[in-house]
């Protein structure tokens, strides 16, 4: 190379670079002007879905790529197993996440010009064809192999630079359909660690586009407490990031396990590392909900909405109350009461896990096409098949939302409301849910009025309330989603472990719908059901649009610590298996 052509080359360079950073500067400078609500919007999204890019998902046919994902999410048409769908209302933030692991893999498959796309195996896994030879080839490459106790990648991986390219496609989907004011992405990747068959699987978000090389995957380490190390250097190298863990229902007791993966009793060194990184759960997606299950929590009476009862018997997973958030979140207060230190503090957010590249495709109105390919494809399919060892696909379900309160559409505000929990999760409706707690507050029954007086003398959910000397006052309000359908009720579950360390909790009816009354147990009597099942209809003529309601603890004990927390219960409407029958 002669001079002259040396400095094109840096000439080149040079301009690629000053584009990136004019670009970034764009960002920021729309970032800033855009206005804030100080009473905050509530913003819904997608933390949890599978394009291309992930392995399983390729396998089950799944062909639509993380730049095409985005534009579904944005409210495109696309073409999503074989049929064309619209999400119809676009959603307001999204993150992709794809496996890490096998990401290079994945490259090199998709991409004609990569170095290895030849190799047989990949020609073969471009054109599988029929649920058994599919489900075969997942269980010989992906199934069985990140089950064992060392998983490896496949003959066909072609190196380190694979995968960076691989995240690279990722990293610039999310560059490209960043919107702010209307349309956030944040950069994301899952983490896929599954012990003993126990699933252990994070999805790990970014604030911005400062972010690795490289994801580390479950074939560098199925250890969640390296997983955070890991975390910490990357800190430390200027990223901003967080893991949330989900279906710790098929976890068999490992994912708030109470010991750490020495086998050694939680520290408090371990639980303020721990609930640095890991600030949320997902509480629920297509493979069950994780809050509780009626087989443990028989006094709750909806303590049987979507268990995903199936989850358990595959692979010898366990049943156990261990495996369910509301178990967790109890714990942990005793652990603030030992420790000082609480590992299980958790916001909650919701997903789909969809792995047919659609984010947010949640509705039960309109799940014609499932999520996870041809094992739910199909009203035969979704009748008799198995979503990859996981669960029978008539006990799955379409997912959930993660909803948001925060002052804009950004990267940042989007991310800082889940770093704070002020977040939370819906089985597909976009109710919105407030929830502000307080020993100063007073009773209201103005909507404003309470989100003003919440913020300013009280703490909003995902806060921590401390130093009380007089019992805490919880302010609730909850709109149904204008689309959907009326208002049951809201509830706040109260938890906390008790001088002899037993688990311990109450469920408090707060507000509700129409002129029922308490009974002396504290029970409402039934809303009612208008559903009906031959048409798969139903009258939003019980129930109310809004409830809006206040408690006062009355056994409130300063030196006993305990968490609290609001759900919130539409009236019955049709499950997607009465539309599909």
């Amino acid at each position: 190379m002669n001079k002259s052509q040396k400095s094109v080359l840096l000439g080149s360079v040079f301009c690629l670079f000053a584009s990136l950073a004019t670009a970034q500067n764009d960002i920021a400078t729309r970032e800033a002007a855009l206005p804030e609500n100080p009473l905050k919007e509530a913003y819904f999204g997608e933390t949890h879905v599978h394009t291309s890019y992930s392995l399983d998902a390729f396998v089950g046919g799944a062909r639509l790529t993380p730049e095409q994902a985005y534009r579904f999410a944005k409210g495109e048409t696309m073409l999503v197993n074989g049929m064309y769908r619209n999400i119809g209302r676009p959603l307001d933030f999204a993150a992709i996440s794809d496996h890490a692991e096998f990401l290079g893999e994945l490259y090199t498959t998709q991409n004609p010009d990569a170095e290895g796309y030849d190799q047989p195996v990949l020609e073969e896994l471009r054109h599988l064809e029929g649920v058994e030879t599919q489900l075969s080839w997942f269980g010989k490459y992906v199934r069985d192999n990140l089950r064992s106790a060392q998983p490896t990648h496949p003959e066909f991986y072609m190196g380190p630079e694979t995968t960076k390219n691989g995240w690279q496609v990722i990293l610039d989907a999310a560059a490209q359909h960043y919107d702010p004011g209307t349309f956030t992405t944040i950069p994301a990747f899952e983490w896929s660690a599954t012990q003993e068959a126990g699933n252990m699987h994070r999805n790990v978000l970014f604030r911005d586009m400062v972010v690795p090389d490289l994801p580390i995957s479950a074939l560098d380490t199925n250890d969640e407490e390296k997983l955070w190390a890991w975390m910490a250097e990357q800190d430390a190298a200027g990223s901003t990031l967080l893991a949330i863990p989900h279906n710790s229902n098929g976890s068999s007791g490992k994912m708030f396990a109470m010991l750490d993966n020495a086998d050694q009793p939680l520290t408090a060194e371990y639980a303020a590392f721990r609930i640095k990184y890991e600030r949320l759960v997902e509480m629920m997606q297509i493979k069950g909900n994780s809050e509780v299950t009626r087989h443990l929590w028989g006094s709750d009476e909806f303590a049987d909405f979507e268990n995903g009862d199936s989850v358990n018997t595959f692979s010898d997973r366990a049943r156990l109350p261990e495996n369910y958030v509301r178990w967790a979140i109890t714990q942990g207060n005793g652990f603030q009461d030992r420790l000082g230190q609480n590992p299980f503090k958790l916001g909650f957010v919701g997903g789909t896990d969809n792995h047919n590249g659609a984010p947010g495709d949640a509705v039960e109105d309109n799940y014609l096409v499932g999520s996870h390919g041809p094992v739910d494809k199909s009203i035969e399919a979704r009748r008799k098949l198995v979503i990859d060892g996981w669960i029978n696909s008539r006990d799955s379900n379409p997912g959930s939302l993660t909803g948001v309160w925060a002052p804009k559409n950004t990267r940042g505000a989007i991310w800082d409301a889940m770093y704070h929990r002020e977040s939370f999760v819906t089985s597909g409706p976009r109710i919105k849910p407030r929830f502000f707690a307080g020993a100063a507050l007073k009773a209201t029954d103005d909507p404003v009025a309470l989100v003003q007086s919440g913020y300013e003398a009280g703490v909003p959910m995902g806060g921590t309330l401390s130093g009380l000397s007089a019992a805490p006052t919880f302010n609730v309000h909850a709109l149904r989603d204008p689309f959907g359908a009326n208002l049951d009720r809201i509830q706040i579950i109260k938890g906390w472990v008790d001088g002899d360390g037993a688990h311990q909790e109450r469920i408090i009816n707060v507000a509700w719908s129409g002129d029922r009354a308490l009974d002396d147990a504290g029970l409402l009597p039934p809303v009612g059901n208008t559903v009906d099942l031959g048409t798969a209809t139903y009258g939003n003529t019980i129930g109310a649009p809004e409830l809006i309601g206040s408690w006062t603890d009355p056994d409130f004990d300063p030196s006993v610590s305990a968490s609290y927390y609001m759900r919130v219960i539409e009236i019955p409407t049709p499950r997607w298996s009465t539309y599909d029958a």
